[in-house]
């Protein structure tokens, strides 16, 4: 009676630390902050904005719009802003290139500051964009996980002999920004900023305002995804391997993630950055990938691929505790392909897609098994026989070679090592042969051979000397 107390006791404490543990591991990961956004605007104040557009002139509008876009966010979690101005500092003309400046620089709070310095701001002169963009990725302070995004407002393009579309690209590419968006004032600019970024064309305050609403909407605001991966009979059954999502532009991660299945046996929605577009790898056996795929934000996108699994299981035949096998290994390989796919150990299971897969064995000598088969959801078990060991005595350094006999012909499968005088070899069972001569022997008839023979989990001494 004692004992099946301290049982329950025993079992009950192990119950509530198992809870205790999953509880915290339940609320750590609920505790994941989403990346910082950090939002730079930069803002055209060259002469043109002091030009009528519709009720007022194109500086008042912009700074009225942008104003009242601004106290929408004071209340916006996890996001930084700052502002840069081009135009505003040296009169036109004569032209100065060089008018680019961060008026606020990122910090929590400082959106008072930003709508003052935008009613401060008075038109003056010219319009260097791609210069204001190089000098924008200084802006950013470094942060590992930041999603860093320019929204450039302009009302005329590049005036300066600048190239806005290759110092955009160049940015991207580093990973110092996100896609840029641009908003057009009065003219319809897309042919000129389509490559710099996403364009939003502003003919009118309306439209003006609806854009601002629409970057503002799309660079705070993730999407969901879900990766279906599909087996044989095109059902999302697949899962537990991880993906990669890559910028297709720069080439860089973005994420990482173990797939996963919910608590309802359907895939696990992701909520990723709909800014990108990505390059996905699936790190199957082989590998999956699909390209160029598109978030629309707002939007959940289901992303499909063919993945249909089994397993491949490698095993001694006679046992799988022997400890001198224990790191045998075998290489897998697509049927009729060169590429190492992978190193897999004997005893152990591994998940392949489904197909056919030739395998090189890495023993002595070596096996060569073709056209494997895998199947959705089976299991394939490959055998082969327990190895024996070779001790093989030379009493002498010297120069030796080790032979496995093939219908009467040496085949070659080792150098003996000419340093050692005993070498112990884990050999596959069959008929070998050593021929070997000592260092100081200055006669090719001193050469010694022998043939022997190896059994599955049986040690054999060779003798490599006249007795």
């Amino acid at each position: 009676m004692k004992k099946y107390i301290k049982f329950l006791i025993v079992f009950f404490v192990i119950l509530q630390s198992t809870f205790s543990f999953a509880q915290i591991a339940k609320e750590k990961e609920a505790d994941i902050p989403p990346p910082l956004t950090r939002i730079l605007f930069i803002f055209d104040c060259s002469q043109s904005m002091f030009a009528r557009w519709q009720s007022d002139t194109k500086i008042n509008i912009a700074q009225n719009l942008i104003s009242n876009m601004l106290d929408s966010l004071k209340k916006v979690d996890n996001l930084e802003l700052a502002l840069r101005v081009y135009g505003h500092q040296k009169n036109f003309p004569p032209q100065d290139c060089d008018d680019t400046k961060l008026e606020i620089p990122f910090s929590k709070k400082n959106i008072n500051k930003i709508e003052n310095k935008l009613k401060s701001l008075v038109p003056r002169g010219t319009t260097p964009i791609a210069f204001s963009l190089e000098k924008a990725a200084g802006d950013f302070p470094y942060c590992k996980d930041c999603r860093n995004i320019i929204i450039l407002i302009t009302d005329g393009m590049e005036e300066c002999n600048g190239d806005p579309c290759a110092v955009s690209q160049l940015l991207q590419k580093k990973g110092l920004i996100l896609k840029p968006f641009i908003i057009g004032i009065g003219k319809n600019f897309k042919e000129s900023f389509d490559c710099v970024g996403t364009y939003f064309d502003a003919t009118s305050e309306v439209e003006f305002n609806k854009a601002l609403n629409v970057v503002i909407s799309q660079a705070l605001n993730s999407t969901t995804a879900q990766v279906n991966l599909l087996d044989e009979q095109g059902k999302p059954t697949e899962t537990n391997v991880n993906m990669t999502f890559y910028d297709s532009f720069s080439g860089l991660i973005k994420y990482n993630f173990i797939h996963t299945m919910n608590n309802r046996g359907y895939p696990d929605t992701l909520t990723i950055d709909p800014l990108v577009k990505y390059d996905l790898v699936v790190h199957t056996i082989p590998p999956v990938k699909k390209n160029d795929i598109v978030l629309t934000p707002g939007k959940h996108t289901i992303i499909a691929l063919d993945a249909p699994m089994g397993y491949m299981k490698l095993r001694l035949m006679g046992g799988s505790n022997t400890v001198n096998v224990k790191n045998l290994q075998c290489i897998v390989r697509k049927k009729g392909s060169s590429e190492t796919l992978n190193l897999q150990y004997f005893n152990q299971s591994e998940r392949y897609l489904c197909g056919n897969y030739d395998l090189e064995v890495l023993c002595m000598p070596r096996l060569i098994i073709k056209d494997v088969e895998i199947k959705q959801s089976n299991t394939t078990t490959i055998e082969i026989p327990m190895p024996g060991i070779a001790v093989i005595n030379t009493l002498v350094n010297g120069y030796g070679s080790l032979y496995v006999m093939e219908e009467n012909k040496m085949k070659w499968i080792y150098n003996l090592n000419e340093s050692t005088t005993v070498e112990s070899l884990i050999l596959q069972p069959g008929t070998y042969k050593v021929v070997f001569r000592g260092k100081m022997s200055v006669k090719s008839i001193s050469s010694i051979e022998k043939d022997f023979k190896i059994e599955s989990g049986i040690t054999t001494s060779v003798n490599m000397y006249r007795q």
